[in-house]
This record gives C-alpha cells, structure tokens and sequence, in this order.
C-alpha cells in the first residue's frame, strides 16, 4: 500500500493526442455533445481517443446527485434534448464505431429518470450504424424498475451501472444513492438474460474484506463483467484519496475476483468502467456469437 500524498509513478499518463484524437473531438464539438471522459477528468482520455474510443454522456452535464468522489457538475439541470438520441447516433456514425459506450447523469428530477431519452438513444444508435455494439452504463434510476425496463426494452449489448464504492462509505461517498437499490438493479438485467456490468473504486477508505465482500455480492446479483480502479480526487472539495494501491494489490483482486466466480475482472490502477479490455471483448463476443448459434 502507497501513503496518501505525492502522487505515485503508476498513475502518471502521458498527455497523448494526434490526429484521431483530434477528429472525435470535432466530431463531439460539432455535435454538441458531452463526453464523461471529458466531465469525469478521465486520465486515459487521450489515450482512449487516440485509438478512437469515447464514452458519450447524455442528458446533460449537470447531475442532481452530486457524489462526493465525481467532477460532474451538479448545478440545476437542462431540460432533456429530444434532438439529442439522433445526433448520438451521428456522431456514432461519423466516428467509424464498430463499438460504443454510453452513459448519463443522473436525473432525479425527471419522473422517468431520464429512460425515455436512453432508450430513444439506444434504438436510433443501433438504426444508424447497425450491428455496433453498445454498452449503456447507466445510473439507478432512483430505483424505478418501470423506467429501468424501459432502457432493458431498447435491448443494449450491455447494461452497466457501477457500485462505485462498499457498502459503508455508501453515506459519505454517494448520498443519495443505496447499495442495495444498485445490487438489484443489476440482477434485474441479469435475470432478463442481459450481459452485466459494474465498477468499484479503491483508495476511499475501504478494506480488503470490504472489497472481497462487493465482489461475492456481485456474484449473487449475476454479474458478469467487474472492473477495478484507483479513485483520484478531481479538486480540493472532493473527498480526499485515503492510498494510493499499489499495482500488485490490483493483481490480487483480479485474482480474487475470478476465484469469486466473477467472469471478467479488469483491475489496475488506471482503469475506468468504460476502458477498453480485450479481456471484455472477447467474451462479449464470444456470448453474442453464441447466442447468434444457438438461434
């Protein structure tokens, strides 16, 4: 384990950029959109972009939750953009996707939650550049399982939606949000037959039996897919980081997590819910062949 303080040599990137980088970012501009890689102060955000990967935000850029560990504005949300699922789907298109990540912030002030908007998103994504693969990454819809079903119905490759932290650190990392409300979130898409998601970050306070004990609740909830990063405080008025993780200890909860009975496990300290694994990939690819086989 690291001491909090100077920030260790693993978790320094280089500022990458050229060319590609450059054109998703006109893309994106002229599109009007937003990015959670952009938002959320990504530090693979270069690098993702480089090789022509962005996770596009919908719904905005204010989030009404304001969780202590994120840099998403929480400042009085927009009207939501009808306009906004079709431009999605250009930008989808102009970027050359074969694969997309899509997520949102949350929107507590909409009797929906926002699902509407995600679903419509979905649906004119997959019209515009068929056979893309899309993963929505979405938020809890305050526990609305009608409204969740309304974005399960749209039918995303893969639904995923992040614990982000253990159960006791819940009150003062996520106010507003409930553990138990996110575990069965999941299982809901799980037993709907979809493939699953979900992350955690390490350096807020937790311990390991806390960590291993997400890990088997994540098991319970069906979940297949389990990604594992080192939180980094955006600004002073966030929550401090409590160690920085040495890379080994991620090694571990990879191990651990597989021993757990979890499918995929990405752990390492610059990963992020939407980072590009070839580990995920392929058995994305391999589920969806097999259910193209079997019908």
């Amino acid at each position: 384990m690291s001491i909090c303080g100077k920030k260790p040599d693993w978790l320094k990137v280089r500022i990458a950029g050229g060319s590609n980088c450059a054109r998703l970012e006109r893309i994106i501009e002229g599109k009007g959109l937003n990015t959670v890689c952009r938002e959320a102060l990504c530090p693979n955000v270069g690098k993702c972009w480089e090789h022509g990967r962005a996770t596009l935000m919908i719904l905005g850029r204010a989030c009404t939750r304001g969780c202590r560990f994120c840099s998403v504005g929480s400042v009085s949300p927009v009207v939501p953009d009808v306009t906004e699922p079709e431009r999605v789907a250009e930008a989808v298109r102009d970027m050359g996707l074969s694969s997309v990540v899509i997520t949102s912030v949350t929107r507590d002030d909409l009797a929906d939650g926002g699902a509407g908007i995600w679903a419509e998103t979905i649906r004119r994504v997959r019209d515009m550049v068929p056979g893309v693969l899309i993963e929505a990454l979405v938020p809890d819809f305050s526990g609305n399982i009608e409204a969740f079903q309304t974005v399960l119905d749209a039918g995303p490759a893969i639904l995923g939606h992040n614990i982000e932290t253990v159960a006791s650190l819940y009150k003062e990392v996520r106010p507003g949000a409930d553990y138990g409300r996110s575990l069965n979130l999941l299982a809901c898409a799980h037993d709907e037959g979809f493939i699953t998601k979900t992350a955690i970050m390490l350096g807020l306070g937790e311990t390991e039996s806390e960590i291993l004990d997400v890990m088997r609740d994540a098991v319970k909830a069906g979940v297949d897919i389990f990604f594992v990063g080192q939180y980094l405080q955006p600004t002073k008025a966030h929550i401090q980081v409590s160690r920085y993780v040495e890379p080994v200890e991620f090694e571990f909860y990879g191990r651990e997590g597989k021993r757990a009975g979890l499918k995929v496990v990405v752990s390492g300290p610059l990963v992020r819910s939407s980072y590009h694994s070839e580990e995920q990939e392929d058995f994305v690819m391999e589920l969806l062949h097999a259910h193209e086989r079997a019908v």
